[in-house]
């Protein structure tokens, strides 16, 4: 067991220090040996866990010097565990870790975006080396630790038909007629009768594609013309869905990726809850407090609510255009086997490169994980108390972070206060 040193990362959407809920700030503030200096109007937007070259992460040894945890890692194969070696390897570009563990404190909306499945990323990253700068592909996973909201997925086909039946800019946009009226009936009909194949994806991706496509001189007026009306208030759509236009185009103004609210998902997560974004799948994270894990990679190909670059072509072919609602977004947390106190849930996506388990402890209750067969980084996110790894016991509070090595048992004690911890980690099934 490693105490480890994270890594601030400050993005123009994060929350500022000097704000009341600043938990990236905060949790920063839990590691002293970061010597992190929080600044009121600096906005503080992603803590890193893990080996990823951009931030990696630190370790702390015990006569007080630093290394990187991707040194150790790369010097030391069994720390990582034989199987996880044969089955990831251990001197990936993305660091010796398969995944990269994050906290998000998310004040503005980030870029609606999706990302490359792995054969799709190695053409894009041959193709496009400065714009996809690795292989890899990057399913990604949030779990709130505070309310949430985000986009996930394209909406049932029969919303995005009553938008663009009743929206007049979206109408202007997309260049709509009676052709793609009927289309979208006809996709309608399909879904009702429980037929999710060619006709509701073809005709989503018709007219999300004619959107992505728009002429910035067509969807720019349209999407100011929308907001300023709906800020003076609709019935048209509903309050959620006007809200969330006005504030989107405040933050990006006349910005195509406002129109996405059309065709996108509005998913609210609350504290535990948790989605996972697969490849393939548009998404972006509006507001809220989150912990992500994602595959390690940079890879992302962008649609909107952005000033960088949008490869609509790549996007457009690229994407599922699965059509569900926003609760079968969500991802369910089974209580994990391996807690013999039955404290802890878990977060398996159908990916191999990470699962995240929960404990939340009562003030003094004790959880005792089974070794796990692959490294695992634990944060607290709630709470003090104790870990206890091979005899050696580690203090423990909210933010602090620390990196446990395959096949160790951890047994974890909570303090007078309770204490939740999230713990991410691979193993080969």
């Amino acid at each position: 067991m490693w105490t480890l040193i994270p890594g601030v990362q400050s993005y123009e959407w994060g929350v500022p220090g000097g704000a009341p809920n600043s938990l990236v700030a905060d949790f920063a503030e839990s590691t002293p040996e970061l010597h992190f200096q929080r600044e009121a109007n600096k906005p503080y937007a992603e803590l890193w866990m893990g080996t990823h070259p951009n931030v990696p992460s630190r370790v702390i040894q015990p006569d007080g010097s630093q290394v990187s945890l991707n040194d150790i890692l790369r010097n030391d194969h069994s720390l990582l565990g034989s199987n996880i070696v044969k089955r990831f390897g251990a001197d990936n570009s993305c660091g010796a870790l398969p995944f990269l563990f994050k906290v998000l404190s998310i004040n503005k909306a980030l870029s609606i975006q999706a990302h490359p499945d792995k054969a799709l990323a190695e053409q894009l990253h041959q193709q496009k080396p400065t714009m996809y700068k690795d292989d890899n592909h990057k399913p990604e996973m949030a779990i709130a630790i505070q309310a949430f909201e985000g986009f996930c997925g394209f909406r049932p086909v029969k919303e995005v038909r009553d938008f663009v039946t009743r929206v007049p800019e979206l109408r202007t946009v997309l260049g709509a007629d009676g052709v793609m009226d009927k289309r979208l009936q006809e996709a309608v009909d399909a879904q009702s009768r429980g037929d999710e194949k060619a006709c509701v994806r073809d005709t989503i991706k018709l007219v999300f594609g004619a959107l992505m496509r728009a002429d910035p001189q067509v969807y720019e007026p349209a999407v100011s013309s929308l907001a300023e009306r709906y800020e003076r208030g609709t019935d048209e759509v509903s309050e959620e869905v006007r809200a969330l236009i006005v504030r989107l185009n405040q933050q990006y103004p006349k910005d195509v990726g406002v129109l996405c609210t059309f065709f996108l998902n509005v998913v609210h997560l609350e504290r535990g809850q948790a989605m996972f974004l697969g490849a393939d799948e548009p998404h972006a994270y509006l507001s809220g407090h989150i912990l992500e894990c994602m595959a390690a990679s940079d890879n992302v190909v962008r649609a909107g609510l952005t000033p960088k670059a949008r490869d609509v072509e790549v996007l457009v072919d690229m994407l599922t255009y699965e059509s569900k609602d926003a609760a079968a977004q969500r991802l369910d947390a089974p209580v994990w086997d391996g807690d013999s106190q039955k404290g802890t849930v878990i977060y398996n996506p159908p990916i191999p490169e990470f699962a995240v388990l929960l404990t939340t402890l009562a003030p003094g209750a004790c959880s005792e994980h089974r070794a796990l067969d692959g490294p695992s980084i634990i944060i607290a996110t709630e709470g003090s108390g104790t870990y206890t790894v091979n005899g050696k016991k580690a203090e423990v509070h909210t933010g602090r972070v620390f990196f446990i090595e395959a096949n160790q048992a951890l047994q974890i004690t909570a303090g007078a206060s309770g204490l939740i911890v999230a713990r991410a980690f691979v193993e080969v099934a």
